[in-house]
């Protein structure tokens, strides 16, 4: 198993326990993350800024956003989410059957009770701010209540945030959910997947530039230049209009778009804000409704999962390429 170091929540120990000859148990030198042990208990982790340790592998565990989700079923833990929150869309047709039995508690973030209710011994969200007491309970709380978290190592926040986010961190976050998970073998074969599908890519050539446009009327909200938005771009051959701002994602005034003029618009589209909805607002808004790719119905959707950190990465780099090629045969 390739070992990869998540440049913002690196591995920060693994240890294994041995008895010596008094009877006494000693810490011993543990196997690495390549050892591809699913046993390898206990383990601890540095995880957007909390440390956390695990002597088994979760076993009722909910998960929050679609990026997660999908992550567990990739993995073959279907069986093991009690419960999931905050799925952005329809799960994509390889994983259809494997999700075919999950259990929704809530189109958003759910509340601490209706996460209780389930009993999980484990929480996987996809952006730290779905642990708030508003949320599911601050990480510290369900800590002190039994119950573990974690958080996808590339939302996190502040010192720990990625800068800027590679295809590397997103194939590190799974290999180390594969370790958290008990599941390593699993995780190692899914990261190879893929490698190679991403090595296959032919990039577009050519200078087109894109608006990544996530949401938002009066101040849309943007793709910026160290999130993913930025690095799926960057595979498919898209040239960020928003590349020189140092953030994952931003709000931007339509005036900066309007100046821009992008070749193309990338619509994230998503349950709760919808690639049509998007499509009407360029179209009916006079600052908009003028811009070349309005004009000329140069849209690209990307399913909103796919936007995010997570295995549906490459597939949305695969997915402009090929839309982007179709609009230019046209």
């Amino acid at each position: 198993m390739k070992t990869r170091y998540l440049s913002v929540a690196a591995t920060a120990a693994v240890l294994l326990l041995a008895g010596c000859a008094s009877g006494t148990p000693a810490a011993v030198p543990a196997p690495t993350p390549s050892a591809g042990m699913s046993n390898a208990f206990p383990v601890s982790f540095e995880n957007c800024d909390t440390t956390f340790t695990l002597t088994e592998a979760p076993e009722r565990i909910v998960t929050i956003k679609s990026t997660t989700t999908e992550l567990l079923l990739a993995l073959g833990l279907g069986e093991r989410i009690v419960g999931s929150a905050f799925l952005d869309g329809p799960l994509p047709a390889s994983l259809a059957d494997a999700g075919a039995d999950l259990t929704v508690i809530s189109d958003f973030v759910p509340g601490q009770e209706a996460v209780l209710a389930l009993a999980p011994d484990f929480v996987y969200g996809g952006w730290e701010s779905n642990f708030s007491a508003e949320g599911v309970g601050e990480r510290s709380a369900l800590a002190g209540l039994g119950i573990g978290s974690y958080v996808s190592p590339a939302a996190c926040k502040g010192d720990a945030m990625p800068d800027p986010l590679t295809f590397d961190t997103v194939f590190a976050e799974i290999d180390e959910a594969g370790l958290v998970f008990g599941v390593p073998d699993a995780a190692d074969a899914l990261v190879a997947e893929q490698e190679a599908a991403l090595s296959a890519l032919e990039p577009a050539t050519g200078d087109t530039t894109a608006l990544w446009y996530s949401s938002g009327t009066d101040t849309p909200y943007v793709g910026a230049g160290i999130g993913a938005p930025q690095m799926i771009m960057d595979a498919a051959g898209l040239t960020n209009i928003f590349a020189d701002v140092k953030d994952t994602w931003t709000s931007a005034g339509w005036e900066s778009v309007v100046e821009a003029n992008p070749s193309v618009i990338v619509l994230v589209d998503a349950t709760w804000n919808t690639a049509e909805s998007k499509i009407a607002l360029l179209e009916g808004n006079p600052a908009t409704a003028g811009l070349d790719a309005v004009v000329n119905h140069r849209y690209i959707t990307v399913p909103f999962a796919a936007g995010e950190a997570g295995i549906r990465n490459v597939e949305a780099a695969g997915s402009i390429i090929d839309q982007l090629a179709a609009l230019d045969a046209e």
